[in-house]
C-alpha cells in the first residue's frame, strides 16, 4: 500500500512554501545571555523543538572596538553544544557600520553551516538590504557552504517602509521585523514617544500604518511578519496582552523578546486555540485519505485553497507547542511522514 501524500509535498506545487517558525524570537547580547537563552530552549520543549529561537546580537551586544571578539563569541556559541537545536540566529552591524562585512566573514567562515539565519538591521532602502544578502552569498560561497542563509530584514526608517514590498520580495527573505524605537525616533519628534509603547504603538496613525505595510508585504510574499518588542519586562499580561493585539488586529506571526519572562507570554498569544487546532486535523485527515481532491466537511465544501490555510494553521500549532492530536503527530510530523521538502526554506 503506498504512503500517504504529505501536505508538503502537494499544496504547494511550483510554490515557496510558507516559513514553520517558532512564534517568538529572543535577542542576548552577552554570552551569559545567550548560552541562558539556549538552556530555556531545551526547558520550554514542545512537540519535540523549541518554542522560539535565539538572536545573538553583534549591533547593540559588541562593545566598541571588540566587535570581532563578539564575533568570534558567537562563532564559538554555534558551534557549541549547547546549540542543541540549531535555532540560533545572528544579528551582524548595519550596513553603514565599518564591521558588518566582518561579521559575516568571523561567523559564516568559522560556524557558517549552525547559523539559524541573519538579521540584517536599520537598511534604509531595498538596495541596501540586497548588498548584504549579496555579500552573505559570496562569503557563503568563499566558505563552501551550500545551503541558502534565510535572511530577517529590520525595517526601523521611513526609507525601509517605503520600499518593504521590494525587500519582503528579495531572495533568502524569511522574515520582515519591524523596529518600533528606531521608526519613531527617525521622525525627528513627529511621532510622540508614548508611541513606543502600549497603548500607543497601536493607535498612532503613522505607527498603525507602518505595522499594517509590513504586515501586508511580509505576507504578500510569502514570509513572516516579525513584531517589534514590549519594553515592559515584569508583567507578562502586559507581554502578552501585547502579543494578542499584534497577531489578532495586525496579522503579525511572531515577536521579538528582549527578556526571558517575556517569551512564554508571547508564544501563548501566538498560538492557535485548540478548536482551531481540532478542526484542521480533521480536515487535513479526510483530504489526505481523499488524495488530496475535493472533499465536503461538515456541510461545507474544501479544496487545496482550504487545505494550505488549514496545513499552516497546523505547522504553525506545532512550532508554538500548541497541544496536537494523536493522529496529526503520526500523520504529519513523525520522521516517517516528513515531507520531502522542508516545510520552511
Amino acid at each position: 500500500m503506498s504512503m500517504p501524500i504529505h501536505p508538503a509535498d502537494v499544496l504547494y506545487s511550483g510554490e515557496k512554501p510558507f516559513p514553520a517558525l517558532a512564534a517568538c524570537e529572543h535577542f542576548a547580547g552577552s554570552e551569559k545571555n545567550i548560552r541562558k537563552a539556549l538552556q530555556l530552549q531545551t526547558e520550554l520543549l514542545a512537540n519535540g523543538r523549541p518554542v522560539f529561537d535565539v538572536t545573538a546580537d553583534c549591533e547593540d551586544g559588541a562593545p566598541a572596538g571588540g566587535e570581532a571578539a563578539h564575533a568570534e563569541m558567537v562563532a564559538d556559541l554555534l558551534l557549541d553544544p549547547a546549540n542543541r537545536y540549531g535555532r540560533l540566529g545572528a544579528r551582524i552591524h548595519d550596513i553603514n557600520h565599518e564591521h558588518w562585512r566582518d561579521d559575516l566573514q568571523i561567523i559564516l567562515g568559522r560556524a557558517g553551516e549552525k547559523l539559524a539565519y541573519i538579521v540584517l538591521p536599520k537598511v534604509a532602502s531595498a538596495d541596501d538590504a540586497l548588498t548584504q544578502i549579496t555579500a552573505i552569498d559570496e562569503v557563503r560561497a568563499n566558505c563552501g557552504i551550500e545551503r541558502e542563509i534565510p535572511v530577517h530584514v529590520l525595517i526601523e526608517t521611513p526609507g525601509a517602509l517605503h520600499e518593504v514590498w521590494r525587500i519582503a520580495a528579495l531572495p533568502q527573505v524569511e522574515t520582515v521585523d519591524f523596529g518600533l524605537m528606531d521608526f519613531v525616533s527617525a521622525h525627528h519628534g513627529a511621532i510622540p514617544g508614548s508611541a513606543m509603547r502600549s497603548p500607543g504603538q497601536f493607535s498612532h496613525p503613522l505607527v498603525v500604518r507602518a505595522k499594517c505595510e509590513i504586515a501586508s508585504a511580509a505576507l504578500g510574499n510569502g514570509v513572516i511578519p516579525s513584531h517589534n518588542v514590549t519594553t515592559e519586562l515584569n508583567d507578562p499580561d502586559i507581554v502578552r496582552a501585547d502579543a494578542l493585539r499584534a497577531r489578532n488586529e495586525f496579522g503579525y506571526l511572531r515577536m521579538w523578546s528582549i527578556h526571558p519572562r517575556q517569551i512564554q507570554p508571547i508564544v501563548e498569544a501566538m498560538r492557535p486555540d485548540f478548536t482551531e487546532v481540532t478542526e484542521a486535523t480533521h480536515i487535513l485527515l479526510a483530504a489526505q485519505n481523499a488524495h488530496w481532491g475535493p472533499i465536503a466537511w461538515e456541510g461545507k465544501l474544501h479544496d487545496r485553497a482550504s487545505y494550505r490555510y488549514y496545513w499552516e494553521l497546523l505547522s504553525r500549532a506545532r512550532a508554538t507547542g500548541a497541544f496536537l492530536p494523536v493522529e496529526a503527530r503520526h500523520r504529519f510530523f513523525s520522521a516517517a511522514m516528513q515531507p520531502a521538502q522542508p516545510v520552511s526554506h
